[in-house]
């Protein structure tokens, strides 16, 4: 497992992570919430600069998810060599909870529907800090009910008993709390989670924490602002919340969790892996040790999310077609 940072701050980082934090100018690219507007628009400047090209799918579909009185917008993912899969991912994005939205992973999501040959569905969940917890949750709580509805079934053409949930980072925690959620709902089970560095520790204390503090790409002050904008100045409480303490994880679906080497949140997911292990359930993780926190994004510039996308494309087209 890599250590804490040496006299060179970006020592065991791989070359082309390297690069990109040289040519991103600092190695904390990461806005901060104080300004709203311009921290998301640079969000998405960042993955427009490295995310390289997008690749073809067979089809992009702008998509209403119902939520009560709310409508959150998504789109869906055909994959080029699959346009009649039946089989369904749903993403919810990562960014602080503040940031990011389907131009700022519409990469991922095609590259994820060719990967596993299933569809993808990229939502825009509400974000804080306009809408703070547990507002996110609740909506990431709805996509994941709906697409395992009969309705979801009709209009997206897909299986209910073949639904995948997964995010990264933020929505690496919503995604974790809906599948927890969706226990005993009575709807058809969740076929596996993936998770992409959650962020679920909102105390903030563990080895990566300390030893990471000041990055690379994420720093301990960035996290900081991430949860006071999500929780607003509310106390951290609530199932979603405590996962990593006092989660009942009996019952959940198979996971498979990857964390970046160099990130603060390394040991969030390393430590839900082990919680969910200790509660009898399926886990499968996968440590890229020269990688830092963000690189989901990056596959126009670091090869490594090409092995990342991959893998998880694996796992959701596996547990799929074993709930088939």
């Amino acid at each position: 497992m890599a250590g804490g940072p040496s006299d060179d701050p970006l020592a065991g980082i791989h070359p082309q992570v390297r690069s990109l934090l040289e040519a991103a100018g600092t190695a904390d690219t990461l806005p901060g919430p104080a300004d709203i507007v311009a921290a998301r628009a640079a969000y998405l400047q960042s993955t427009l600069q490295f995310g390289g090209s997008a690749e073809p799918v067979a089809e992009v579909r702008a998509i209403v998810v119902p939520h009560g009185d709310i409508r959150l917008p998504a789109a869906l993912y055909v994959p080029q060599h699959a346009p009649e899969a039946d089989g369904l991912v749903v993403w919810l994005h990562g960014g602080g909870w503040y940031l990011g939205d389907i131009p700022t992973f519409d990469r991922v999501g095609r590259s994820l529907a060719n990967a596993s040959g299933m569809k993808v569905l990229l939502v825009e969940y509400r974000l804080a800090p306009e809408h703070a917890h547990p507002d996110p949750v609740q909506d990431a709580d709805a996509v994941v009910a709906w697409a395992r509805s009969k309705a979801a079934a009709r209009q997206l053409a897909i299986d209910p008993a073949r639904v995948v949930v997964g995010g990264d980072s933020a929505g690496g925690q919503l995604a974790a709390a809906a599948v927890h959620h969706a226990r005993g709902d009575g709807l058809a089970p969740i076929a596996a989670q993936l998770l992409v560095y959650p962020a679920l520790d909102p105390a903030m204390d563990s080895e990566s924490y300390r030893a990471f503090a000041e990055g690379p790409m994420l720093t301990a002050a960035d996290m900081q602002g991430c949860w006071e904008a999500y929780l607003r100045g509310a106390p951290a409480e609530g199932d979603d919340l405590r996962m990593l303490e006092h989660g009942d994880h009996a019952g959940v679906p198979p996971a498979w969790i990857a964390v970046a080497g160099h990130d603060p949140l390394r040991d969030d997911g390393l430590r839900y892996a082990a919680a969910l292990r200790a509660a009898g359930v399926e886990v499968h993780e996968n440590v890229f040790e020269d990688m830092v926190h963000g690189f989901l994004r990056f596959g126009g510039v670091v090869d490594r999310t090409g092995e990342l996308i991959r893998w998880l494309g694996d796992a959701a087209r596996t547990t799929t077609t074993a709930a088939s």
